[in-house]
């Protein structure tokens, strides 16, 4: 497994889940942070992308063992998470399955699960979402000629020209963000994720809409759930999904954010949070 390690090396740990797709590269006012902070931020690729080898039929909570191997490695006994995207339900499996190894956990935009009476997991998806998780929902001879064309799509498409790409994804706050530096980071880390194909988004998606293999109500340390309003790739209803099932939670939403800017506004204010509980 590939791992990326930024921000004070000598600091208290904090776990990066990184979205769908996406791979462990970190961005570089996250490390910022994390250094003025005393954090040491440590990115991952999840299993089948960029440099991590495949594990086809993963479930979410897969992803706990991973990442207690790797702690066990890098020498860490206890450590805070916080994922974005596709990354929340993971950093969450940690939290739920790990017990005293986590200190906190926070999530971004985090994907609720498909399949349950109070939630509409598509509801309010923008278009690309829509095709993407209903080709999930007829499974992996559906989903991955459809990965495959977005993939090859992306990789013909400058770092200037994503936010197009990504047009009825992004709100108006996402579409405004999605220049400069953060497109040439989600440019980058896209072309990373899927420099071998497509494995890892297609086995995030199907774990997403299948059982995770863990209950969140299970969570029993803290967890914070940030959710930006206007987010057309995971839409508020999910993050409230989460304040009503993991117990203590957290729900912070904030009006004028999108599914991008939540993370780039508020991660501060998480990594304060998090510093706190070691």
């Amino acid at each position: 497994m590939a791992i990326v390690e930024d921000g004070d090396p000598h600091g208290a740990p904090v776990v990066v889940h990184h979205g769908t797709p996406g791979c462990g590269r970190l961005h570089g006012p996250w490390a910022a942070d994390a250094r003025e902070r005393g954090l040491r931020l440590i990115g991952y690729d999840r299993a089948g992308y960029g440099a991590s080898d495949r594990r086809a039929g993963r479930d979410v909570a897969a992803v706990a063992a991973d990442l207690a191997a790797v702690a066990d490695a890098l020498g860490i006994a206890r450590f805070a998470t916080w994922g974005a995207s596709g990354g929340g339900p993971h950093a969450l499996a940690c939290a739920a399955l790990l017990g005293d190894r986590i200190v906190a956990a926070a999530t971004f935009a985090g994907a609720g699960p498909h399949g349950e009476p109070d939630l509409d997991f598509m509801d309010g998806m923008g278009e690309d979402n829509l095709a993407e998780f209903g080709a999930a929902l007829e499974g992996e001879a559906a989903l991955r000629p459809l990965l495959d064309d977005c993939a090859r799509s992306v990789r013909r498409t400058s770092a200037e020209e994503l936010a197009e790409q990504m047009r009825s994804l992004l709100s108006p706050p996402d579409a405004a963000a999605t220049t400069g530096e953060l497109a040439e980071y989600l440019h980058g880390s896209f072309l990373t994720a899927t420099q071998r194909g497509v494995d890892g988004w297609l086995d995030d998606d199907l774990a997403f809409t299948r059982p995770w293999g863990f209950d969140v109500g299970a969570i029993a340390v803290p967890v914070q759930v940030w959710q930006g309003d206007q987010d057309l790739m995971v839409p508020a209803a999910h993050g409230e999904w989460y304040a009503r099932h993991i117990p203590g939670a957290d729900l912070r939403r904030s009006p004028d954010d999108g599914h991008l800017t939540v993370v780039e506004n508020h991660l501060g204010e998480v990594h304060a949070w998090l510093s706190g509980h070691f």
